[in-house]
């Protein structure tokens, strides 16, 4: 789960960027101490994630707004469903109304769009994982909503894993040599992954010693072959024209896990409503 504090100093910020001076329509149309109740509703089918998030942002804006949820992050929900109970002041409700239903519908469009993929992965054992094409300052929000639709989590931050790609390999003079000398410098708790994007690289990559072999936009019979080279001395990661219509295919190949940006970056929100009653 996503800390409190971090929750918090992102929310305030959001607020900050969304009320700035002030709110001049609800500071004007309401009184301080009026109040009303809204129900958040769903629009379509989707995976919920969010709830926390949800909460904080009324609760920033004054302690006196109850939230009430129905369902928790990680359920399936259906259009028509109400998912929550808002009553509080009324100008805390409305100033955050806007910040409240862009978190929530932001991290349950992605969960929704994970679970599609992982769900058309099937029966098999590969899981669906994110990258780093995250939107900035977001990513903790993103990944969390990954995980919560059932997909696994990438490398959070470039501290986290070695990753060799095209360029690291140029510069270095070859996979040998780039994984030679990240093993004499990092630290033993930290893994390498090697980007290839042919068969004799991932040979090289497999003699060279690397955690992980990245199949980067290969064909499935090359996928397939290279997951017998490998016969299990690595972690396989396929990537690259990953979309709903292949990553079944791509599976199939027996490559560990399958990382695509689509979850992420190419994920609609979800459209839920907060109405007033």
């Amino acid at each position: 789960m996503l800390s409190n504090f971090y929750i918090e100093d992102h929310i305030k910020a959001a607020l900050k960027e969304d009320i700035g001076f002030g709110d001049i329509t609800t500071e004007n149309l309401t009184g301080e101490t009026e109040t009303l109740s809204a129900c958040l509703n769903s629009r379509v089918d989707g995976i919920l994630c969010g709830t926390e998030v949800f909460k904080t942002v009324f609760k920033i804006l004054s302690q006196e707004v109850e939230v009430n949820f129905y369902l928790k992050d990680g359920d399936e929900i259906s259009k028509g469903d109400k998912i929550a109970d808002i009553k509080g002041p009324a100008r805390a409700i409305l100033m955050g109304e806007r910040v409240a239903l862009n978190y929530i519908q932001r991290m349950s469009g992605i969960a929704t769009e994970t679970n599609k993929y992982q769900k058309a992965i099937g029966e098999l054992p590969a899981k669906i994982v994110d990258t780093r094409k995250t939107t900035p300052n977001f990513r903790a929000f993103e990944k969390y909503a990954v995980k919560t639709g059932g997909g696994a989590l990438h490398r959070f931050n470039l501290s986290d894993c070695a990753m060799i790609k095209d360029n690291h390999i140029k510069f270095a003079g070859s996979i040998t040599n780039a994984v030679r000398q990240l093993r004499e410098n990092i630290s033993h708790a930290h893994k390498i992954e090697v980007e290839c994007d042919n068969l004799e690289q991932v040979r090289e990559a497999v003699l060279s010693g690397a955690d992980i072999i990245m199949l980067d936009n290969m064909t499935l019979e090359d996928m397939k072959n290279a997951c017998q080279i490998i016969n299990k001395q690595a972690i396989v990661e396929a990537s690259g024209n990953v979309t709903l219509d292949t990553v079944y295919s791509i599976a199939q190949c027996g490559v560990d896990i399958i990382s695509s940006s689509a979850i992420v970056a190419k994920a609609p929100t979800l459209d839920l409503g907060l109405d007033i009653l």
